[in-house]
């Protein structure tokens, strides 16, 4: 990407002194088209901007590809059984998700939304902490600060600005981490979006701003959300570089994505990178697709599956053979065996702890509502403890 920086830039906006547009201001757009490396019937189509990753990278990436898509429809599985409370499948994003997760360092930080889910556990997060969070059992089920994850964020985002937050604090600290924060392009509607990409642009931070554009916010199809010509072009208004690239080509998004990394890391400050994708599935389990959208426009995506193109093209490379796919498919097996197993677990839950961990010290207020629900639950039980006498019982005697 583009190494232009915004610091030192001055743009009297407005006025008969404004400057004219400079070469190193069309650097900031994006491609006229989105980067691709794999065309979705497993060709390499080359670009001469962005090297084609390692046969190494793209082999290991595919595995947790072939993890990912199994976890989602796993995740699926249990909703249906009624052992999650809500599920937004990434069913067709997961070269995203993978991607996302792969280009980072160990020092780097991840900071997803509720859909992220594979790339959480791609991250290397305990996929039954993830699963926590979804199945309504707590707030989060892990520890941002042991893999460097935030907590999925379900209000569309606010991440993105607790990332510039947490990169601006890393370039105070003198530290080489980048910061890869992700959204849909919903979330490029909300205030939050804007405001964090002026405050990275402006304090020059290394954040990556990656939008899954998978053409829906929930019901809401793109088109009535923005007319630009794409979510990358809103970019330059910043002062950053936007690229363009195929959502469900992984070798694009490993080449777009860890060059946007490695220009944060280097001081060249934040950039948004569009990824081209659909949500095959709905919004969640309890989203009716078909009242917004046709069984055609699906299908018409089919083909363009992220986990069938890399498939083939590491077949026509050679790279992978039959028992090689064999064994990454055991290996997602077993990761849905433990999510399943563990799922398959009733957990006790202390509605008390509701309160705990909202402040250091609770409030006035939070003691307030604490005390209250202790003594709605004990209500709750008294009639079940108190025997013969109970309400229950004076009324059956009351009717005889």
């Amino acid at each position: 990407m583009s190494a232009v920086t915004n610091q030192g830039r001055e743009h009297a906006t407005g006025s008969a002194d404004a400057p004219a547009l400079q070469s190193t201001d069309s650097a900031l757009l994006p491609s006229a088209r989105p980067v691709q490396l794999v065309d979705p019937d497993g060709h390499h189509t080359p670009d001469e901007r962005y090297p084609s990753p390692s046969d190494e990278s793209l082999l290991g990436a595919y595995g947790r590809l072939v993890a990912g898509r199994r976890i989602n429809d796993q995740a699926n599985a249990l909703v249906r059984q009624g052992r999650m409370a809500v599920y937004p499948s990434s069913h067709g994003q997961e070269a995203c998700q993978v991607a996302a997760a792969v280009v980072l360092r160990e020092e780097d930080w991840l900071f997803p939304t509720y859909r992220d889910t594979v790339a959480v556990i791609t991250r290397g997060v305990d996929p039954l902490e993830v699963f926590t969070l979804l199945r309504g059992d707590w707030h989060s089920g892990y520890d941002p600060y042991e893999h460097r994850v935030a907590t999925q964020a379900t209000p569309l985002a606010t991440q993105l600005l607790h990332a510039v937050g947490m990169a601006h604090a890393a370039k105070l600290r003198g530290e080489s981490t980048v910061v890869l924060a992700m959204c849909g392009d919903g979330a490029t509607s909300e205030g939050d979006f804007h405001e964090a990409l002026n405050f990275a642009a402006v304090f020059h931070v290394p954040v990556v701003f990656f939008v899954q554009n998978n053409e829906f916010a929930i019901s809401v199809p793109l088109a009535s959300q923005s007319v630009a010509p794409s979510l990358a072009h809103k970019a330059i208004g910043y002062g950053m570089p936007g690229e363009r690239v195929d959502g469900n080509d992984l070798a694009a998004l490993l080449a777009v994505l860890g060059s946007a990394v490695s220009r944060a890391r280097d001081g060249g400050g934040p950039s948004l990178v569009e990824a081209h994708t659909y949500r095959m599935q709905a919004h969640t389990n309890a989203d009716d697709a078909t009242r917004y959208r046709s069984a055609d426009d699906v299908d018409r995506w089919i083909p363009k599956d992220p986990l069938v193109r890399m498939r083939s093209y590491l077949s026509g490379l050679d790279l992978l053979t039959e028992d090689g796919e064999a064994a990454l498919a055991a290996e997602a097996d077993a990761i849905a065996a433990v999510i399943r197993k563990g799922l398959n677990t009733d957990v006790e839950i202390n509605p008390a702890e509701l309160f705990e961990y909202v402040y250091a010290e609770k409030t006035t207020q939070l003691r307030e509502q604490a005390e209250q629900l202790c003594e709605e639950l004990a209500r709750a039980v008294e009639p079940a403890a108190a025997g013969p006498d109970s309400a229950a019982s004076r009324t059956e005697g009351n009717q005889r």
